[in-house]
């Protein structure tokens, strides 16, 4: 009998980066944190844990800094969070993306249409001035 199969992993000598997902308040906010890939398989991950935050949190910010690829299926994850969020009167805001690793953004547009900061303390700013703003 043969050897099981290796995983492709092995066979290509690289290890696929798992996602990790943590969150912390700030400023009225919660900041989710993402660390890895956001493709079709780590995306219902996303979704379960946007839809969890949404439950206790209005304000939240998803901070990408950490984020080494990202697909067409979490993007689509995320846009959904993002009308949700807005329709209940809530604000989604995406800090610390990275073009080479999040270009979808860029390549459908959607850069321009969701609020999109440089650092995740520009996006806590920036949602504390629309929060005070809707009082």
């Amino acid at each position: 009998m043969g050897r099981p199969p290796l995983p492709l992993t092995a066979l290509l000598g690289v290890q696929l980066d798992a996602l990790h997902l943590s969150s912390e308040r700030r400023d009225g906010s919660v900041v989710i944190v993402i660390r890895g890939d956001l493709d079709i398989v780590t995306s219902r991950q996303l979704d379960h844990y946007l839809s969890q935050t949404r439950r206790e949190h209005r304000h939240i910010i998803l901070d990408l800094a950490g984020v080494n690829f990202m697909d067409t299926s979490s993007l689509a994850v995320i846009v959904d969070h993002w009308k949700k969020t807005t329709a209940a009167g809530g604000m989604l805001a995406l800090a610390g993306a990275r073009y080479r690793y999040t270009r979808t953004l860029w390549i459908t547009g959607l850069a321009h249409r969701l609020p999109l900061y440089d650092t995740v303390a520009e996006a806590a700013k920036a949602l504390r001035q629309d929060s005070a703003d809707d009082s």
